[in-house]
């Protein structure tokens, strides 16, 4: 069955074809921060599979022995990062679930699922960016729909009363979006690991392999369980309750509306040359410039050279210097709705806990012939 499950779907496809490809025996990785070596055991499918089942029911069940007033209820959601130093000492406890949520872009020729496969942190699930989206549309990624996500994130084994710690392979990227995608699908008792893996792996914590699991395993019935939905069929029993929030997502028309109406600054997270309309866009047939009226915050002045969330303070001084009032409304859009939500994260550790993104972001806005573009050349 599990094979089956596998071979059905896009994702069972790659993880096959790459799983076939390790080796049998522990892979020695070298730590480029601080020379440490990493020894992880990559076994076969089966074998992975039911070793990983009863090693999380063992850990669990010492957890809570060991910590039972452990609880991520009481975890504040005012700073939407958590520090590898906590995620560390808690990793093991039974209502907390990391996420490892690792997108790149297309040229940066990276596969989130192999790097996945090679080395993540210890217990951490796989969320398929791209798999777990709207597939009635060409755009990238975009947000499914409710009953897309309920079914996806309870193939995962995701229950609304679980903590979730969301992490990905550059620092801060792509898991600054599954923390809002599941904030807009009412879930708040979800952070950010400030630095992601790098930082993960260079203050000397473990990382594991599996070429195949448990968590292969919940993947590919995530992406198996939305393909369905979008099929109109049942999908399963859910574990997880959406409570959408549509004030956290919007829509290419409703950012039409506010070039008029103005009720939103519009932040703009892509590269000044891109924003300007001095670089093509890295999609073809779109075209260059912004939305009239928007201002350009590259997303990379949110984080520091180590690839974390800069201080509250420093964050203040980066809007200010655009002229960004953190009393008014913000409304923030990129490439791809991706980068969008790290402006989102910025803003929502300053106290602004409602930032919209614009779903569509530049993707949808730049291919439409009759949206307005400016350009600053």
């Amino acid at each position: 069955m599990a094979s089956s499950l596998l071979s059905r779907t896009l994702l069972g496809h790659r993880l096959i074809r790459f799983s076939s490809s390790l080796p049998q025996n522990p892979l020695i990785f070298s730590n480029l921060f601080n020379k440490r070596e990493f020894r992880v055991q990559a076994e076969s499918y089966h074998t992975t599979y039911k070793a990983s089942g009863q090693h999380s029911r063992l850990m669990a069940s010492a957890a809570i022995e060991t910590r039972s007033n452990f609880s991520t209820q009481s975890l504040s959601t005012n700073d939407p990062v958590v520090s590898v130093d906590w995620l560390h000492a808690n990793l093991r406890e039974p209502d907390l679930k990391v996420l490892d949520a690792s997108w790149y872009m297309p040229d940066e020729q990276r596969n989130p699922i192999q790097e996945y496969q090679v080395a993540h942190i210890p217990g951490a699930l796989f969320f398929d960016v791209d798999g777990i989206s709207d597939r009635t549309t060409k755009l990238p990624h975009m947000l499914p729909s409710e009953e897309g996500f309920a079914v996806s994130v309870s193939a995962l084994g995701i229950h609304n009363k679980d903590g979730l710690v969301v992490y990905d392979g550059k620092g801060i990227f792509s898991a600054a979006r599954v923390w809002w995608m599941f904030r807009v699908f009412g879930h708040d008792r979800v952070w950010v690991l400030d630095g992601g893996l790098p930082r993960w792996r260079s203050s000397g914590y473990d990382v594991e392999s599996s070429a195949s699991s448990d968590a292969i395993l919940k993947a590919s019935a995530a992406s198996d369980a939305i393909e369905k939905v979008y099929r109109g069929q049942t999908a399963g029993p859910l574990t997880f309750q959406t409570k959408f929030q549509p004030h956290l997502v919007w829509t290419l028309d409703q950012v039409r509306r506010n070039i008029e109406e103005k009720t939103h600054q519009h932040i703009d997270a892509r590269s000044k040359p891109r924003f300007d309309g001095a670089a093509p866009e890295p999609r073809k047939g779109i075209r260059s410039g912004h939305v009239p009226g928007s201002k350009c915050i590259p997303f990379p002045q949110m984080l520091d050279a180590s690839q974390t969330l800069l201080p509250a303070e420093e964050l203040k001084k980066r809007f200010n210097e655009e002229g960004i009032s953190l009393e008014r409304p913000v409304l923030t859009s990129c490439g791809t709705g991706v980068t969008a939500c790290i402006l989102a994260l910025g803003l929502h550790r300053l106290g602004k806990t409602d930032v919209p993104v614009y779903d569509g972001s530049w993707t949808e806005w730049g291919a439409e012939s009759d949206t307005p573009v400016d350009t600053s050349s």
